[in-house]
């Protein structure tokens, strides 16, 4: 039986035995064509898709959803086309398939890694039992503007903290399905925080910051990048061949393939940068852009072109070579169907939760007022987040589904079971009427404390979710003020995408909460932190402002001639509100607390070659077992470019139980201390370095260490 199952499928795929360049040479030009082509289903391939596949004129399609859709498809391809080369089949998992975890711009605030990896994993494992093979994440881009809405997509503003959860994504990933490096590149940097916009981002700070985590997921195996929708400095990344030829094929030894965002090469045309749509896709083609989603315009507009020898054929033979080779890696052609089984629901429900726990962020809790005590008088429950099951699941959650979601409200009754729990909605997310706050507010009077959680609509972030105010949308503030003012004691919790500006909030609430959209698991994740069953232990990976024209404000920013100084008028601040963020990068709290001494460097004097490793004690001296999330920032304090104040380099989860000491050990390869010098190349100059340790990016204790030649 299975000599004869594998018979059948080595005469089903006669590529599989082939070597790829004998393959290139039987093409024919538009079957070459055919698979730089991609294109989108609406659940399953169309009729006329079904022709495209039948004459070889398909590489890929996206948005066929489930096993019971892709298998058809790929069995017409492997049966009836001609070279029987199979599909790739593409989807946005970018937090989750069916079970949807926290959003990335969470999940990176559990400075944790493996937690990224284990979710990607899962996610890759749900889809490919659903016939994905091909996600289009993660989403790697740099975002220091949370007017953008797509900076719920990705790890915040610091590209050491983005290199690390990229490459943990991508090796969750691809353990089953190919991974995609998205948006190749710059495109956190939309000016205005407006999507799709233009971006003024110049070599120096492509290479510092923007270009690092993509870099990170080449090096973990990235399977394929995504060109971007935005120019970079008037020249845009869809038709870029610094990007793609220098940088990444030559600079990176990138061996996969690049495939367009949706339409991003046809809108070459709207850039002004070609005026036709053949001219858009030489220009496409030429720059390094190997598949092309959406716009037909590979398959349809440049065959004439190459015809006229105005495209040289290597360039159409090498992006068909990328993409074989990607086929082929993936193992298609020995196996093209590849529907593999989803883990149990309770293991992907126990990630979830566990990951969703530790994304949680303790922004304040004055007097101890977290965490609550279950059994301690009835607990009031109210906003227009707190019992919705839509919300929590963010932005493109792809196969989400609302009943699957665990409510706020839902996890609190479960976990307080032993006392009442009262609720009211109290307003809508962008309501403007208060019809609602006379219940809420008697609610309120009625109880120990009142939870109020607050926020954002899913939609309100992600792509084509830019937002010009970050407050609390429609009446939620003065709902917030209304129960505030009855006395009772308010814990915030917030659900939302991205930074929020909340003055008024962070004057006057005991307690707020930060939950980002953290999925399926939302309401028991937010009541294991609630009530302390879960420490929380997550940190900011994005800075918060006090106020909207603060905005960009970021951690990493270079001094200046004349830095802040409130005694000297003439210095770089404003004349209204401090400089300092509301919240800085990195931070967040415990229901424990935590002591730093003894900070000390192997050396005080290193070369490039070696590794410079910081011990510092931590010590957990308050009364609960707790993690820390341990940071090293370093800056150079003289170099040929100005500096910046602090690059995060290092850090390390630490689980002390109450008064437990460690000495933790932190290593950064003083290699990894370069910048972009004079030359426009990577240096590491030789002075002395300052290494800051502690709980985020403003506090700590320091030493310093010389490098020498």
């Amino acid at each position: 039986m299975l000599r004869s199952l594998l018979l059948t499928l080595l005469l089903a795929t006669p590529a599989a035995a082939q070597n790829l360049d004998s393959l290139l040479a039987r093409m024919t030009l538009e079957e070459k064509l055919g698979q730089l082509n991609l294109l989108s289903a609406n659940g399953r391939a169309s009729p006329e898709q079904m022709q495209l596949v039948r004459a070889g004129k398909l590489g890929g399609l996206f948005n066929v959803i489930g096993a019971e859709n892709t298998t058809p498809v790929q069995r017409i391809v492997v049966t009836e086309s001609r070279l029987k080369i199979p599909l790739l089949f593409g989807l946005d998992v970018i937090h989750g398939y069916r079970t949807i975890f926290p959003i990335p711009l969470g999940e990176a605030s559990s400075f944790d890694p493996d937690a990224a990896e284990a979710t990607a994993r899962a996610a890759g494992q749900e889809a490919a039992a659903f016939g994905i093979n091909w996600t289009y994440a993660p989403m790697v881009d740099i975002a220091r503007d949370p007017r953008w809405g797509r900076i719920a997509e990705g790890s915040g503003e610091d590209p050491f903290l983005g290199s690390m959860m990229a490459a943990a994504r991508v090796r969750g990933f691809q353990q089953t399905i190919f991974a995609t490096a998205k948006h190749f590149a710059g495109y956190g940097g939309a000016e205005a925080g407006r999507d799709y916009n233009e971006t003024e981002i110049s070599e120096r700070t492509m290479r510092e910051i923007y270009l690092p985590p993509f870099k990170a997921a080449v090096d973990a195996g990235v399977a394929s990048l995504m060109s971007a929708f935005n120019d970079i400095a008037g020249v845009p990344a869809s038709g870029n061949a610094w990007l793609t030829g220098t940088v990444l094929r030559h600079e990176w030894g990138f061996k996969g393939f690049v495939v367009s965002d949706w339409t991003s090469i046809a809108e070459l045309i709207q850039h002004g940068v070609a005026g036709s749509q053949a001219e858009a896709g030489r220009r496409a083609l030429m720059a390094g852009v190997d598949m092309d989603m959406q716009s037909s315009i590979y398959a349809d507009s440049i065959a004439a072109l190459l015809r006229a020898n105005r495209i040289p054929m290597a360039f159409v033979d090498s992006a068909v070579m990328h993409i074989l080779r990607a086929k082929q890696r993936l193992g298609l052609f020995r196996d093209p169907y590849r529907v593999r089984t989803a883990p149990p629901n309770a293991e992907l429900r126990a990630i979830a939760r566990r990951v969703a726990g530790e994304s949680i962020v303790l922004l304040k809790n004055e007097r101890s007022l977290l965490p609550l005590d279950p059994r301690a008088g009835t607990i009031a429950v109210i906003g227009p987040l707190a019992d919705n099951k839509e919300e929590p699941l963010g932005p493109w959650h792809t196969q989400g589904q609302a009943a699957d979601v665990v409510t706020v409200l839902q996890g609190i009754r479960s976990r307080a079971s032993g006392v009442q729990v009262v609720y009211a909605q109290g307003a809508g997310v962008e309501d403007t009427s208060t019809a609602g706050f006379t219940a809420a507010v008697a609610a309120a009077r009625q109880a120990k404390v009142a939870i109020l959680v607050l926020g954002e609509r899913g939609d309100m972030s992600g792509e084509a979710a830019s937002r010009s105010a970050l407050d609390l949308p429609g009446v939620q503030e003065q709902l917030l003020e209304a129960v505030a003012a009855t006395g009772t004691p308010v814990v915030l919790v917030l659900i939302n995408g991205r930074p929020l500006i909340l003055p008024w909030a962070s004057d006057h609430v005991p307690a707020i909460v930060e939950t980002w959209f953290l999925g399926v698991e939302a309401g028991n994740a937010t009541a294991d932190v609630l009530f302390g069953d879960v420490n929380p232990s997550a940190k900011l990976p994005v800075t918060f402002p006090r106020v909207l024209g603060q905005i960009p404000l970021y951690y990493n920013h270079r001094n200046t001639g004349r830095p802040p100084d409130v005694n000297n008028k003439y210095t770089s601040k404003y004349i209204d509100v401090p400089v300092t963020p509301r919240y800085p990068f990195g931070f967040g709290l415990s229901y424990t607390t935590f002591g730093y001494s003894n900070l000390k460097l192997n050396t005080a004097r290193a070369r490039v070659s070696d590794t410079v490793t910081a011990t510092i004690t931590v010590t957990n001296t308050g009364s609960r077992e707790g993690t820390e999330v341990v940071q090293l920032y370093v800056r150079d304090e003289v170099a040929s470019v100005a500096p910046r104040l602090r690059e995060l380099k290092a850090f390390r989860r630490v689980t002390l139980k109450p008064g437990e000491s460690r000495a933790v050990d932190l290593r950064v390869a003083v290699r990894d201390l370069w910048f972009i010098g004079l030359d426009m190349k990577p240096v590491v100059e030789p002075g002395t370095f300052r290494v800051f340790v502690g709980p985020n990016s403003v506090e700590g204790q320091e030493a310093v260490f010389e490098l020498v030649p």
